[in-house]
């Protein structure tokens, strides 16, 4: 895999002469247990996207983020802010030419889960981080045309404090899940209310993952917390959703009602965005659950048809390099794009010959129509190669 040897971080923090468009597919790196080069593994996996085509993605930043990219520890590092200021693998990522930033942003001087009692400080530290690193984002990245959502991980595992599906979440819980998210959205309003800017954008997202559960009538985030937020965009793990015991066509159904009932619970707010304000922001098959990688590539191109038919503005596949195996070892749940020997896989290369067309698309569209396409056109549009970027995924 050469071009993974050759890493480079040419990419710059000022990119506004070129455009942003979003491609809609992509994917994210979160605990990778390999690496291949000798660079870090944050800065390694984040070229392996752009080596791909991509310009989005999506990585960690929380109290363990350091230890989870195999960073070395830096005691001066005490907030976001810090983190996105002093650490070099993070500057190096928020460098390169990407357009969409999805970031699990936990501030790293709260401790306590949104299921507990709350302080006032508590809270005052919530807020001050989420603004800080807002604020931090929109002076550094102005003029950039650049896209940050910062969010969170499965809120319903959140709500419910452990991984019983069956499991009702208790009323104080879903109290204190409102007012984090209140209190996170406040604090990037706040911060772009205050913050002089252009070309740039922050959003704030929250991420719901028993959807289904939520359809059938039960308690979930989706219909307990989010019609009572003022959250600017959701961002649905679509596990629930990805039945392959019925074959592809019940699963697409599945995933575009799943998507239709989110959106329907999401408040109305009017916002810098020229999409829906759902997205799928994790999907994936394992090696262990579709036992190759041809299985794999094909249901994953069955997700992003969905996605594409229904308009989700990412449709984010986990992950880059697998997050679920010993370190050093070769026991693996086989979540990848890339094996820990290196070996691209079709799933890779399905991704990039749909963002290589995706990009000729574009050019082709603005020379003939003086703009750039909606973002529904090219939903539109590249459901009319998804098939030909599988087939060639196998060719290479």
């Amino acid at each position: 895999m050469a071009s993974l040897t050759a890493l480079a971080l040419a990419g710059c923090a000022r990119v506004g002469e070129r455009p942003a468009f979003n491609y809609c597919v992509g994917t994210q790196t979160f605990s990778p247990k390999y690496h291949l080069t000798d660079k870090t593994r944050l800065v390694e996996t984040a070229q392996a996207m752009l080596d791909m085509g991509s310009n989005v993605i999506k990585f960690e930043a929380s109290p363990g983020a350091l230890e989870s990219y195999r960073l070395p520890a830096n005691p001066e590092i005490k907030t976001l802010k810090d983190l996105f200021a002093l650490d070099p693998s993070y500057q190096a990522v928020l460098s390169m030419p990407f357009d969409y930033y999805l970031v699990w942003a936990y501030p790293l001087g709260t401790a306590k889960s949104c299921r507990e009692a709350w302080t006032d400080e508590d809270r005052q530290r919530e807020y001050t981080e989420m603004y800080d690193v807002t604020r931090c984002l929109l002076e550094r990245f102005n003029g950039t045309n650049k896209t940050f959502l910062l969010g969170h991980w499965e809120g319903d595992w959140v709500l419910l404090g452990g991984y019983d599906i069956n499991a009702e979440p208790k009323p104080e819980s879903v109290a204190g899940m409102i007012d984090w998210l209140n209190l996170r959205q406040r604090a990037v309003d706040d911060a772009l209310r205050d913050t002089p800017h252009r070309g740039v954008r922050v959003f704030h997202y929250t991420e719901v993952n028993l959807v289904q559960k939520a359809i059938a009538g039960r308690s979930t985030v989706c219909n307990s917390v989010l019609p009572r937020t003022n959250i600017d965009m959701v961002s649905y793990s679509s596990y629930d959703s990805l039945d392959l015991t019925k074959g592809f066509p019940a699963m697409r159904d599945r995933m575009r009602t799943a998507l239709d009932y989110v959106a329907a619970q999401l408040p109305p707010k009017k916002l810098d965005w020229n999409a829906p304000r759902v997205f799928i922001g994790e999907y994936g098959f394992p090696i262990r659950q579709v036992r190759t990688p041809k299985a794999q590539e094909e249901a994953s191109r069955e997700v992003i048809r969905a996605g594409l038919e229904w308009g989700c503005p990412f449709i984010l596949y986990w992950e880059i390099y697998d997050n679920e195996m010993e370190e050093g070892g070769e026991k693996t749940s086989g979540f990848w794009m890339i094996d820990n020997h290196g070996v691209v896989q079709p799933v890779y290369r399905m991704h990039q010959q749909c963002i290589a067309r995706g990009r000729e698309w574009y050019t082709l569209f603005r020379r003939a129509h003086f703009r750039p396409p909606t973002h529904s056109e090219y939903c539109r549009a590249a459901l009319h190669w998804l098939d030909e970027a599988g087939q060639a995924s196998y060719k290479e």
